[in-house]
């Protein structure tokens, strides 16, 4: 299961991060993805990658934050 749980996190951070051009609000959705990742990381024992997923969904979310108040 929880390897089905990572592939599915991964999966959606690559399609959020392919449409982030059409919406902010797929930034947010990308660094929630990111947010399950390091879940992931950290669930399967790879401190270093639940760490790295954990410091790219804060870039993801102030990128979003700065996204949203141009809109």
């Amino acid at each position: 299961m929880l390897t089905l749980y990572g592939a599915s996190v991964v999966t959606l951070m690559m399609l959020f991060y392919a449409l982030e051009a059409r919406s902010s609000w797929f930034t947010l959705a990308f660094a929630v993805a990111c947010l399950g990742s390091a879940a992931y990381g950290f669930l399967a024992g790879t401190w270093p990658f639940g760490v790295v997923e954990s410091v790219w969904s804060l870039v993801a979310l102030r990128k979003w934050y700065i996204l949203h108040a141009r809109e």
